[in-house]
């Protein structure tokens, strides 16, 4: 009953609320990234979402599109403003995505939307986290984030689709809020963002 009914309707009318809420605050990030990115405030890239299936996730962007002499682009640590460091450390970049929870394609909580390139990677176990909808934040977040490794994060993820409860979505947004406010585990320890999957041993 709560996965197909009352947890749709929390992640709408929690959505709703937390962007009428924090509205103020994302107009000026977003106006701040106008500046800092001439003109491109927003992210959009294809994610897997249930059962693998392709959506567009939306999220400000962070970094800019600055490319080196060879025409590629430079590392996150480079390209990250800092404009963009304080939005990612508040994690305002992932309010937009409340917009792709209002739209259905993710929820408030659930296993984090990764790289379409990744599907083919995983193992089967592993695959089972797309066996419910992608969530903004979700157990592995609240558990280690970007500071633990991809197999630990994969395992929690299937976790939650075992576990998955009223109770266990609202400790997890609770401890979302502690933990973006103590800042922890934003990064993985020598790089901007976190190191790509390239699939388990």
């Amino acid at each position: 009953m709560y996965k197909n009914f009352f947890k749709p309707l929390f992640d709408i009318i929690t959505a709703i609320i937390v962007l009428l809420l924090i509205s103020p605050l994302l107009i000026i990030a977003i106006i701040s990234l106008v500046i800092v990115n001439s003109g491109t405030p927003f992210f959009v890239q294809k994610r897997p979402g249930k059962n693998g299936r392709i959506f567009k996730i939306v999220k400000l962007k962070t970094m800019t599109d600055e490319r080196g002499i060879d025409g590629e682009l430079l590392p996150d640590a480079e390209r990250l403003t800092l404009i963009g460091r304080i939005i990612r450390k508040t994690s305002l970049d992932e309010i937009p995505q409340l917009f792709n929870v209002l739209t259905g394609n993710m929820s408030l909580v659930g296993p984090r939307p990764l790289l379409p390139s990744y599907l083919e990677l995983y193992s089967k176990e592993q695959a089972r986290r797309h066996n419910v909808k992608p969530g903004i934040t979700g157990w592995a977040q609240v558990n280690g984030r970007n500071s633990i490794s991809w197999e630990k994060k994969f395992e929690l993820d299937v976790w939650y689709v075992d576990h998955q409860s009223f109770l266990l979505d609202l400790k997890i947004v609770v401890l979302t809020f502690k933990k973006v406010f103590l800042s922890e585990g934003i990064n993985t320890e020598g790089v901007a963002t976190t190191k790509p999957f390239k699939g388990s041993l």
